[in-house]
């Protein structure tokens, strides 16, 4: 198995390259971005399982309990370290 805390910090650094600034200087980015990215496909055999991994550590946050492709392509992923 993969390393969690390294795959988060590579989660971390997919959403700086793909997210945008809010007015508050929080990164965001969508699900469905971040899911239809192909360096992210082939970065994260579990990009889901990895989300809720950093969600549970406070470092990103998101709506709703389990991400779904397509369903929730427009849900906001929020990175809340830097």
């Amino acid at each position: 198995t993969m390393n969690v805390e390294h795959e988060i910090s590579l989660l971390v650094e997919e959403i700086r390259r793909l997210g945008t600034k809010n007015a508050d200087g929080q990164v965001s980015v969508k699900f469905g971005v971040l899911f239809a990215d192909e360096k992210c496909a082939n970065l994260f055999e579990a990009l889901v399982g990895t989300l809720k991994a950093a969600k549970r550590r406070k470092i990103v946050t998101y709506q709703g309990e389990l991400l779904l492709q397509g369903v929730h392509d427009d849900v906001d992923i929020m990175l809340l370290q830097d």
